[in-house]
C-alpha cells in the first residue's frame, strides 16, 4: 500500500513541477506517473553506476555532480517518453529541485515516513 501511494504521489509531484516548471510538459496524470517511475528506475541503475564512478569528483563538489546526474536521468527519459518533454538542461534541473521540494511537502501532509 505504501509503495502504490508514494508512486502516485511523486506523480503527483510531476505533475505539478511540470505546471510550474516553464520548459516542461507533461501530457497528463498518467505520463506524470510513467516519467516519475522511469526516472527513479534510470537513477537505481544507470545512476547509481555513474555516481559510483564519479564518487572522488561528488566528494570534492559536495555532491553537485549526483545533482547533475539525477538531471542527465531526466533528460534521458524525456528523450525516450512522447508524453514527457524538458527544453533543456535548466529547465530539468529547476524541475529536479521543483520536484523534491514538492514531494517533501507532499510527504509531510500524508504523512509518509521514510524508516
Amino acid at each position: 500500500m505504501k509503495l502504490i501511494l508514494e508512486i502516485l504521489l511523486m506523480g503527483l509531484a510531476m505533475m505539478l513541477g511540470a505546471y510550474f516548471v516553464p520548459g516542461v510538459t507533461v501530457n497528463g496524470f498518467g505520463d506524470a506517473i510513467i516519467a516519475a517511475v522511469l526516472i527513479a528506475v534510470a537513477n537505481a541503475t544507470i545512476g547509481l553506476i555513474l555516481r559510483i564512478f564519479t564518487f572522488p569528483l561528488n566528494v570534492l563538489t559536495l555532491g553537485l555532480i549526483s545533482f547533475i546526474i539525477t538531471v542527465l536521468m531526466i533528460l534521458l527519459v524525456d528523450h525516450f517518453m512522447a508524453g514527457f518533454n524538458t527544453t533543456g538542461f535548466l529547465a530539468a534541473a529547476i524541475l529536479a529541485i521543483a520536484v523534491s521540494v514538492i514531494k517533501m511537502i507532499l510527504d509531510s501532509i500524508f504523512g509518509i515516513d521514510k524508516k
